[in-house]
């Protein structure tokens, strides 16, 4: 499936941003957590968009994107 970079961009964002929450506590958790849930309505609005624009399965769509985006930061020697 052929993703445009602003998706991968987004759910990028978005993973960060829940990394970002580990070790945080109270009122910085509390803003991460905000940030992350922002970043992730963004990723997912532009999946239902691009899905609806091109007539691919939504949650193939999401499914791609995840996947591009995960297997980018794997290391093959594990």
């Amino acid at each position: 499936m052929d993703l445009p970079d602003d998706l991968i961009n987004l759910e990028r964002d978005a993973e960060e941003a829940r990394a970002r929450m580990a070790g945080l506590a109270d009122a910085e958790h509390n803003a991460q957590w905000k940030r992350w849930r922002e970043a992730s309505a963004a990723v997912q609005g532009a999946i239902t968009a691009h899905a609806k624009a091109t007539g691919e399965n939504r949650m193939s769509v999401e499914m791609a994107v995840k996947k591009a985006v995960r297997h980018e930061t794997e290391d093959p020697a594990e």
